[in-house]
């Protein structure tokens, strides 16, 4: 099973809805959104990205199964895991770059799983989270894409993921698009 994983921070919200809106209709692939978000908020991401995909948006459970035709979004302070059965798991150790749900905690665990079935996204955001993950799913033989810091409205993320490793696509949002629906066939 491929799938996409996407990962941000501050600047990136704006970028993850242009994404989803200029998937192909006929994509059927799940995707993952890590998003840095404020601990102990209401649920309203889920429905606003809804608002802006042919996909179906939900939060991921834990112990559930992924499924293709769903966006899945990490929940507020948990790390978003995969098993092997491609089962979610959440998990609440330590924050990893002061996050929880850490980016790279997940694209580590996703891209065990997935190898070269996976496809990591890093976009805007002021820290460094993401940056070994998505080595990681490269090494693994996945496909990388990092956003153009000089598009991102906070750089140190996809700077940071450039400074770790040098074979990831750097894109434009309009190219991120292109790639991810070319991904996808």
């Amino acid at each position: 099973m491929k799938m996409i994983i996407i990962g941000g921070s501050g600047g990136s919200f704006d970028l993850i809805l242009s994404i989803l809106q200029g998937l192909d209709k006929e994509m059927n692939m799940p995707i993952v959104i890590i998003l840095h978000r404020l601990k102990n908020t209401k649920a309203i991401l889920e429905d606003f990205l809804q608002l802006h995909t042919h996909y179906t948006v939900k939060e991921a459970e834990d112990k559930e199964f992924l499924k293709t035709g769903y966006i899945y979004t990490a929940p507020s302070d948990y790390h978003l895991l995969l098993e092997e059965n491609f089962r979610f798991s959440l998990d609440t150790s330590e924050e990893v770059n002061f996050s929880r749900p850490s980016i790279d905690v997940s694209f580590e665990s996703f891209s065990r799983v997935l190898k070269e079935n996976c496809c990591g996204i890093i976009l805007s955001g002021a820290n460094q989270d993401g940056a070994i993950g998505l080595q990681v799913i490269g090494k693994n033989g996945g496909e990388t894409i990092v956003q153009d810091p000089k598009e991102a409205e906070f750089t140190a993320m996809p700077e940071a993921a450039i400074a770790k490793y040098k074979n990831h696509s750097v894109c434009a949002l309009n190219n991120i698009i292109k790639k991810l629906n070319y991904y996808a066939k």
